[in-house]
């Protein structure tokens, strides 16, 4: 049978796995749409507003579901449109395929119209970039783009699709099947020198990062902390990863690292650092741990040979997924239950803070949250102060989930939560937004509304991009220049997305609005009412320019 290779391209992504594609449409690509037109209830194609929130979308899918997030979109200006979702996928670790069309290869390397060197551009951006010349060749290529984005270090791989390949006729076969690949075992002598070096410490802790783990791994790795009685920090918005009501969780290590759990790395004498990259905000910009030799003995697990050793070199290194090797551990034992109580304890007081200035007062919402939210809820954010209360003050139980973009990128958080409501349509999904960073992708409730995809999402509107401005203050106080938002009217626009929308001017009306959010059928948009004196939880605006000009 002979099909052309469009058709070969989406046989052969169904027959991998997947469900469901973001994207824009473009006529570099025009077979794959064509293709996407007979595969409906098999591969769906998700009509995106922007290849950004596209590329956003299927990042975030990538690190909901572990399988990865498909996108496609039109050369050139949609290449580099995607290009920060692609950046995020790989900060964060996730697996995705972003699938690029190209121009013809008889018009390869004259400038023409879009045309841009994929391999060139995302060389360093991605895990892997490169072009399908063969029709013929697209099993073989995508096959191997689907082991790349998802074993080792999982993350993003940028495949370009020249038009006249993807025109051409072949009668080679799709694809059956996913390889059935293995993660990395540990060596059971390495398993048993890491629990003796923990055995030995008075202050262990254990790290956790990556979104791919298995729910029993996950299981097995809380059993184990907890008959150990070794308290667990997350890496960088990692802490969806275990269980935040266990009595051995002691907080995130991320941007705005509080204080107790900074001290808890930096007493630590021994690390278990499972899964994770260490990357700069988990580890207080490289100062918490030294380079290249840390003070505390570190045990690095990692599934890439290439994590590990990268930056710190760790006592004992082991290549191992992380299912596999917490699958293997044993319970320990050792004199430090008084660390993990004060650890604990200092985690469970970092959630309380002081009133705020603020007509709403977010310490009193992440409270209320806390007590309402369903136990399966998805929480979804992009980027700037107001991420520190998703990320600070919500707990996470075994079955809620955190999407949130290591890259730090704005914007993220709507595209994110419109790919977890395509993916868990019978969950709650609810984003954080700041008014700077909902307007990066606003557009994309459009998106929502088309895919009958609608979150919940929290515009907290305080007037100003509140993380430079924090810095203004910091570094050049009482200079504001370029920060201030004018903004247009966020309820008016959410009701012609079709979204329920309310404005909430007080911290007393916030319960009430957000039964009614949660009754709507439609998603819904709530404007908080935020002051940008309370740019922080513990320190406001003023208090910032203040000690700024006392220097």
């Amino acid at each position: 049978m002979q099909r052309h290779g469009g058709q070969l391209l989406v046989e052969s992504l169904v027959a991998l796995g997947a469900t469901k594609s973001f994207g824009i449409p473009g006529e570099s690509y025009l077979a794959v749409l064509d293709a996407l037109h007979d595969s409906a209830g098999a591969l769906d194609f998700v009509l995106c507003r922007n290849e950004g929130g596209a590329a956003f979308a299927a990042a975030a899918w990538g690190k909901l579901t572990g399988s990865p997030g498909i996108c496609f979109v039109t050369r050139g200006p949609g290449a580099t449109n995607a290009s920060i979702g692609i950046h995020t996928a790989m900060q964060d670790s996730a697996p995705m395929l972003v699938f690029v069309g190209q121009v013809g290869t008889d018009m390869r390397e004259r400038e023409a119209f879009q045309e841009v060197n994929y391999r060139a551009v995302f060389g360093t951006m991605a895990k892997w970039a490169t072009e399908i010349d063969d029709v013929g060749r697209i099993p073989e290529i995508l096959a191997r783009a689907w082991t790349t984005a998802t074993t080792g270090r999982p993350g993003p791989v940028v495949i370009a699709l020249p038009e006249d390949m993807l025109t051409s006729l072949t009668d080679t076969a799709p694809l059956t099947g996913p390889a059935e690949i293995s993660e990395p075992a540990p060596d059971a002598a390495a398993v048993d020198k890491a629990l003796t070096l923990l055995s030995a410490a008075d202050r262990p802790v254990v790290l956790v990062g990556g979104c791919n783990w298995q729910a029993d791994a996950r299981a097995a790795l809380k059993d184990f902390a907890e008959s150990s009685d070794i308290p667990v920090v997350a890496a960088f918005r990692y802490q969806d990863q275990f269980d935040n009501l266990s009595p051995v969780y002691a907080g995130e290590a991320g941007v705005g690292m509080p204080p107790n759990v900074r001290k808890l790395l930096e007493d630590a004498d021994v690390v278990l650092a499972i899964n994770v990259r260490f990357g700069e905000m988990t580890t207080g910009a490289y100062e918490i741990f030294e380079v290249p030799v840390p003070r505390q003995t570190i045990v690095h697990v990692h599934g890439s040979d290439r994590e590990i050793g990268k930056i710190y070199q760790p006592r004992l290194g082991i290549q191992a997924g992380p299912n596999a090797f917490v699958r293997a551990l044993r319970p320990v034992t050792g004199d430090w239950s008084g660390w993990t109580r004060a650890a604990r304890a200092a985690f469970l007081a970092s959630l309380e803070a002081p009133d705020q200035p603020s007509p709403v007062d977010m310490v009193k919402v992440s409270a209320h949250l806390r007590d309402v939210l369903p136990e399966d809820v998805i929480v979804t954010n992009g980027a700037g102060n107001f991420a520190i209360w998703p990320n600070k003050f919500l707990t996470y139980g075994p079955d809620a989930r955190l999407l949130a973009p290591q890259s730090g990128a704005m914007g993220y958080g709507l595209p994110a939560a419109v790919a977890a409501k395509v993916a868990c349509p019978d969950r709650m999904v609810l984003c954080f937004a700041g008014d700077g960073d909902f307007q990066m992708t606003c557009n994309e409730l459009g998106t929502a509304m088309q895919a009958g995809a609608q979150p919940i999402v929290l515009i907290l509107n305080n007037g100003t991009y509140g993380t430079i401005r924090a810095h203004q203050e910091n570094h050049y106080p009482a200079r504001v220049s370029g920060t201030d938002i004018v903004n247009p009217d966020f309820v008016a626009l959410a009701k012609a997305y079709g979204f329920h929308a309310e404005k909430v001017e007080r911290t007393e009306e916030f319960a009430a609005a957000f039964d009614r959010a949660a009754a709507s059928g439609t998603g819904a948009v709530l404007e908080l009412n935020v002051s940008a004196e309370a740019i922080t939880p513990r320190r406001t605006l003023s208090q910032m320019r203040e000690a700024a000009l006392a220097k």
